[in-house]
């Protein structure tokens, strides 16, 4: 019976490429299609450029992800990474209350982006009461296949990433074709390279899915050798599909256009060379996108709430003694989510996000520094990785000062509130931290 037990545990795992279509579906939903035109009005003609150095600054990221990852297997992710570099403090008591927040708010913005281009699609008028039914339905279903567990939602996404890669493969085919040089020609002078690396900035957001497979990596055969598998394969993937897909929108529509359309950008870059067929199979291709992204973002989510009240973080709300059984944490976490998306708008919510997971980033690589005697790794790689990924979310503050100041205020709240929260919940509860204690090839 316990042979039993043991081999229905292991096939409900996730593999390889199901960890992979996790990351992808995330990644790929959070920009392609949600916030694309917003880059472009950044960039310019230099959006691919500006795809390549955000990828660039992703993999930076990722070195202490994979190499930690390997190492420390835990669904609290990279709260259990700096929970080991730091300690059980109100440091990192805070980054968990952060991390939460972080898919609390993803979730919010992509059912505002699945709103966005299924309203159109569907011929129904873009209005408030509208666009806030869909996001409550799609929200609604995707938690209940969440109900379904690990494997469920591994099998769900590869099939979902493997349709919407497909009609992004056809948009990248027919379109290489028709690029005008003249329009996606870079341009290095002082407003472009400025505009390139802003928008670089804000689409570090683009590659942050890939951090969801740390917050799977008890669900997934063979963590040590898949998670950092998993983390440079779907970090690469998207990579290319993001400089393609940029290449061909901007080399078909006039930026005005392309920078008009915003909530529907790629499927209005589609009508030059695809015509209405290419308006409808891109917009359906967005919903696919959009929804793996939920589905992985809420897994993710719901994942993370678990296993830091696991280790003794979030309150015992969130506490299941079953994984998928117990619904409080998910039911939090999915009705928060909903609240931000009939809140706030997509531009401001994507900003405050990719705010929250440069700092989450940053202490990560930290902690990896902290501990690379016994994890691994090059402590002049870790050093520049620091230094970096700092002057990013620098960048990214003073980017939101000075275009969006409402958005900086949003995004400074965001971090007191979750200060406020740890000190208050620590001060009450005076619970501590509880380390996963690492098996013995782990030591």
């Amino acid at each position: 019976m316990k042979q039993q037990d043991e081999g229905r545990i292991k096939d409900g795992k996730m593999g390889l490429w199901s960890a992979v279509a996790i990351a992808v579906g995330t990644m790929i939903g959070a920009s392609i299609f949600s916030i694309f035109g917003v880059g472009a009005e950044i960039a310019g003609r230099n959006l691919p450029e500006a795809f390549v150095l955000s990828g660039l600054l992703s993999f930076m990221v990722a070195y202490s992800y994979a190499r930690m990852g390997a190492k420390i297997v835990s669904n609290a992710g990279p709260i259990a990474f700096i929970l080991e570099g730091f300690g059980d403090n109100v440091l990192t008591g805070t980054l968990s209350i952060l991390m939460w927040l972080s898919y609390v708010v993803s979730i919010s913005l992509f059912v505002k982006g699945f709103a966005g281009y299924f309203l159109p699609l569907a011929h129904i008028p873009v209005t408030p009461v509208a666009i806030g039914a869909v996001e409550a339905v799609t929200i609604s279903f995707f938690t209940t296949l969440n109900f379904l567990g690990s494997k469920a939602v591994g099998r769900a996404e590869f099939y979902i990433v493997l349709v919407k890669l497909s009609i992004l493969g056809v948009f990248i085919v027919l379109g290489v074709a028709t690029i005008k040089p003249g329009l996606i020609t870079p341009s290095f002078d002082h407003a472009h390279v400025i505009g390139t690396v802003n928008a670089a900035v804000v689409f570090f957001l683009s590659y942050m899915g890939f951090g969801l497979i740390t917050n799977a990596s008890e669900n997934m055969k063979d963590p040590r050798k898949n998670v950092p598998r998993a983390i440079y394969i779907s970090i690469a993937l998207v990579a290319v599909v993001y400089i393609l897909v940029a290449a061909v929108a901007v080399g078909n529509l006039p930026l005005p256009q392309l920078i008009q359309a915003k909530d529907n950008a790629l499927a209005v870059a589609a009508r030059p060379f695809l015509g209405n067929l290419g308006f409808v199979l891109i917009s359906l291709g967005a919903l696919f996108s959009i929804s793996s992204a939920l589905n992985a973002t809420i897994y993710g989510g719901a994942n993370i709430a678990y296993a830091l009240a696991k280790d003794g973080e979030l309150p015992r709300l969130f506490e299941r003694k079953l994984w998928f059984k117990s619904t409080e944490g998910l039911y939090l976490t999915v009705f928060l989510g909903l609240v931000f998306a009939l809140l706030f708008n997509i531009n401001g919510i994507a900003m405050i996000t990719s705010a929250v997971f440069i700092v989450i980033y940053i202490f990560v690589i930290i902690s990896h520094y902290r501990l690379r005697e016994r994890i691994g790794g090059s402590r002049a790689m870790l050093l520049l990785n620091a230094a970096v990924i700092t002057g990013v979310l620098v960048l990214l503050l003073y980017y939101q000062w000075r275009t969006q100041r409402f958005v900086f205020y949003g995004t400074v709240i965001t971090f007191l509130a979750a200060l406020t929260l740890e000190l208050g919940y620590r001060r009450v509860t005076k619970r501590t931290f509880k380390k996963k204690r690492p098996a013995p090839d782990e030591r």
